[in-house]
């Protein structure tokens, strides 16, 4: 693992692999590279790849209190090292993150790809609460992760609560407890976009392709 500074003084780490233009991969919640290591071989054929831990998680340091600008700070602290301009992968929240990513660093991400942005925007299915990142991080404050997890797999996810106690019974599970603290940043980084009401139409300003 290599590693940048951000601009609060974070340590950011990242793999990098492959040659060609540049694609930063931006991680789901409960995440961090390791999930995206495959999908970063695959891309590495024709770009160069930095798959990174999001602050807080796997190698990367983090600072209190957490704002999402400073994530998006994070971010381009990663295209800096790859030499300015940059393209964005985002996945799930990753995607939300890296649509902020975009709106907000304007000529230094050339191109956006987006996979499943998790937004609710009407009665498809029932939205996550409006206490969501209050409680998460309540949970946390009285280190109570795996109830966080819990909290996270059936109310933001969606999970039925008749599969999670299977679903405890696997490695990741444990995994996903150890980065349960970042849970309520995705959160935030969510917004409101998860409430079952239309995406408002002045939050992002995006100027570049975008794929979705």
């Amino acid at each position: 693992m290599q590693h940048v500074i951000s601009k609060d003084g974070t340590k950011i780490a990242y793999e990098k692999r492959g040659k060609g233009p540049a694609v930063i991969l931006v991680s789901a919640a409960a995440a961090d590279h390791r999930d995206t290591v495959k999908l970063a071989e695959h891309v590495a054929k024709h770009f160069t790849v930095y798959n990174y831990d999001r602050r807080g998680r796997g190698e990367s340091t983090d600072t209190a209190p957490y704002a999402v600008r400073r994530e998006i700070e994070d971010i381009e602290a990663l295209i800096q090292e790859s030499g300015g301009r940059s393209y964005l992968f985002g996945s799930s929240s990753g995607a939300v993150l890296a649509l902020e990513a975009a709106s907000q660093l304007g000529n230094k991400v050339a191109k956006l790809f987006l996979y499943e942005p998790p937004f609710i925007i009407n009665e498809g299915r029932v939205p996550v609460p409006a206490e969501y990142v209050t409680h998460l991080n309540q949970l946390i404050a009285s280190n109570q992760r795996n109830e966080a997890v819990e909290y996270f797999m059936t109310q933001a996810i969606g999970v039925p609560s008749e599969f999670v106690e299977y679903m405890k019974a696997d490695q990741s599970w444990k995994v996903m407890e150890g980065m349960a603290h970042t849970l309520a940043y995705d959160g935030m980084v969510m917004g409101n976009t998860q409430s079952g009401q239309p995406l408002p139409t002045d939050r992002w300003f995006v100027q570049i392709p975008t794929f979705e």
